[in-house]
């Protein structure tokens, strides 16, 4: 089995390593940051391919990193309930999944994730091409037979490897944040706590569900309640909207702590006039609510030689399938399965994946595509749509 080097750590990352080192592959991580990754407070919904490592290889139950919910409910500007529907959910955070998977990489990789490890340039080695060489910004170099880029929506490694490939502006960004349930009133809870909820305003839409507490609590009452907001964002106001309180233009999102006041107050004040009590109650108790602008990536190949791109570093889509977590760890899957079907052939197995991974992510992209344009442009969106289930694959799948 092949000698792996992953670039970046955090959730792409992580389970692929796992994976190729059950294979039988060396694997090393190399992540940029100096420090261990921190939790970061967003939602994520749990889909199978989230949830499978977790479960089936390290043996953790789902209900120990994942809040649920028993249905979806649509409530209206006054309120009241438009339309519920049967629909099971598991929700977590980027924090709480994070921990898990680090609890078994400590355990199968001592040794093999080097923080402060900045990669600056990867390129096949030998007239065959039969090793890819990692360059470090300390100027270490380093050779592998796969390279596998798992990092992230601004991936570096993709401008490298894709220079023409530009992230496009979908038109509209997402307010994200957290409260505590014990903060809200019991009216409110009640409303809340046991439903994926929905409100539809003209030209966006708001979420809103419940997370594990930062400590990783999971029981109703002791959780996060968590909110995503679509809202359009004209293209010459976006540098307005992602310039941050140091006047640092953010490239995709404004962390919490860092968003500007007056965009935080416009915000603010909209939901007090539009959204219904229970989830404007939520939206302005939040106490640093934070943006992330939805952008599109598509890629003409996933594979490139001995080096492959997977998770975000790939096709970046948009939330509402809430399948971006998902489809990074499904690329990680089919990956190790495909390398374990070659007998450790790199460039046999890369060849397999590829094709199916890019079906995989133009299929998920133009369909998050056709949601986001019903929801935020032309008012196709409704109550009930069955295109709102979630999947990876296609709705509930």
């Amino acid at each position: 089995m092949p000698d792996v080097a992953i670039v970046g750590g955090s959730l792409g990352g992580r389970p692929v390593m796992l994976l190729l080192r059950e294979l039988g592959c060396r694997v090393r991580i190399y992540e940029r940051s100096a420090s261990e990754l921190q939790a970061r407070g967003a939602g994520i919904a749990v889909l199978r391919s989230t949830w499978r490592y977790p479960v089936e290889r390290l043996g953790v139950p789902a209900d120990r990193f994942s809040s649920s919910t028993a249905m979806i409910r649509f409530l209206r500007a006054d309120g009241s309930i438009e339309c519920e529907l049967d629909q099971p959910y598991l929700f977590s955070s980027w924090n709480a999944i994070y921990r898990v998977l680090l609890e078994g990489f400590e355990q199968a990789a001592p040794g093999g994730y080097l923080l402060g490890s900045n990669v600056v340039d990867i390129a096949d080695t030998a007239e065959a091409g039969d090793r890819v060489a990692v360059t470090l910004a300390s100027g270490a170099v380093s050779d592998h037979d796969l390279v596998i880029c798992a990092d992230g929506i601004t991936s570096p490694s993709r401008g490298r490897l894709l220079p023409d490939v530009q992230p496009q502006y979908s038109g509209y960004i997402a307010w994200r944040g957290v409260i505590p349930e014990r903060d809200l009133s019991e009216a409110t809870y009640a409303r809340l706590h046991d439903a994926l909820t929905y409100q539809i305003l003209p030209n966006s839409h708001i979420l809103v569900y419940p997370i594990p507490s930062v400590d990783g609590a999971v029981e109703p009452g002791s959780r996060l309640m968590n909110i995503v907001w679509y809202r359009n964002v004209e293209h010459d106001q976006l540098d307005r909207v992602l310039t941050d309180v140091n006047g640092e233009r953010r490239a995709v999102s404004v962390p919490p702590g860092l968003v500007a006041a007056d965009v935080i107050a416009e915000m603010r004040d909209f939901a007090e006039a539009n959204l219904g009590p229970a989830i404007a109650e939520v939206v302005t108790g939040i106490e640093e609510p934070f943006i992330q602008a939805v952008y599109d990536i598509d890629v003409p190949q996933m594979a490139f030689g001995r080096t492959c791109l997977i998770g975000d570093a790939a096709f970046a889509v948009r939330p509402h399938a809430a399948a971006g977590t998902a489809k990074a760890a499904e690329d990680g899957w089919v990956l190790a399965e495909e390398l374990e079907s070659a007998n450790g052939n790199v460039l046999l197995a890369l060849e397999r994946w590829q094709e199916r991974q890019l079906d995989l992510g133009r299929a998920l992209l133009e369909r998050t595509r056709r949601i986001g344009a019903s929801s935020q442009f032309t008012g196709g969106f409704t109550a009930g749509d069955p295109q709102l289930i979630f999947g990876l694959y296609g709705p509930g799948d």
